[in-house]
């Protein structure tokens, strides 16, 4: 496998890791939204979310909870956006998962676009039920 977040977590390659536990990995995305922007990722590899074992979820949340709280303290972010991209439509170039925790300022002059939609009549709930099918 050829997966340069698995080098990191096996500090095979470089990497500004700002935070580490037994099971995940923080470091700075070396393309960042914004300076300090960091990449949270589980140390055993995983292509995305929906391969995560449930039990490395809340060890990769808290990790990412614990970055943004020092992230706001110490670079005096106004917030934070926490972006996880999940397959390629989604924009995952680094098919390992990760969470993006994103520094934000009221001045940084750029959001995440959301292009928002309206259902049709009736079709809420039609959507509704098809994924509630989904999930017994």
């Amino acid at each position: 496998m050829n997966c340069i977040f698995c080098a990191i977590a096996e500090k095979q390659a470089p990497a500004e890791v700002v935070f580490e536990t037994d099971a995940t990995i923080s470091f700075l995305d070396v393309n960042p939204m914004n300076y300090g922007h960091v990449l949270v990722v589980p140390k055993k590899h995983f292509a995305d979310l929906t391969a995560l074992p449930h039990d490395v979820i809340p060890e990769l949340f808290q990790a990412a909870q614990k970055v943004a709280v020092a992230m706001v303290d110490a670079l005096k972010a106004d917030g934070f956006n926490i972006v996880i991209n999940n397959g390629r439509a989604a924009g995952q170039s680094v098919f390992h998962s990760h969470i993006h925790v994103i520094p934000r300022y009221n001045t940084d002059n750029f959001g995440i676009k959301l292009h928002l939609k309206k259902y049709p009549e009736g079709e809420l709930p039609r959507y509704g039920n098809i994924i509630r099918q989904s999930l017994v």
